[in-house]
């Protein structure tokens, strides 16, 4: 089943999110690999986030937990970088809300959703 006919008769939300989600995992297993061990919590969002990507383009049930998870990691994650890190790093800053803003917008959109993810 392609792409086109998956996602046939719907306004792309879930297409949207499973993008997002992933770019996010992607990203944050990236800097993983990138930077010292010491960061372990972006490969627990990182993984969480590939795991709601893949929930989210199967329309899996569990889906919507996995993203309500990844939405708590996200805002604690966001809310400590930007206590520790706020007016001396502006496009770490930014970088960081708007990220926090669009989990939490994917998140409302997919609990809006539910009917399509079979709960």
């Amino acid at each position: 089943m392609g792409l086109k006919t998956r996602f046939k008769g719907e306004d792309g939300g879930l297409l949207l999110a499973s993008i997002f989600n992933a770019a996010v995992g992607v990203l944050c297993l990236a800097t993983l690999l990138l930077e010292d061990l010491g960061l372990i919590h972006m490969g627990l969002i990182g993984v969480f986030s590939l795991a709601t990507a893949y929930g989210l383009f199967r329309k899996r049930f569990w889906a919507l937990w996995t993203m309500f998870v990844t939405a708590l990691m996200a805002t604690a994650f966001a809310l400590s970088t930007l206590y520790y890190t706020l007016g001396s790093d502006i496009p770490l800053d930014a970088a960081v809300v708007v990220y926090m803003v669009l989990t939490w917008i994917f998140t409302a959109y997919i609990a809006s959703k539910r009917s399509k993810l079979g709960l």
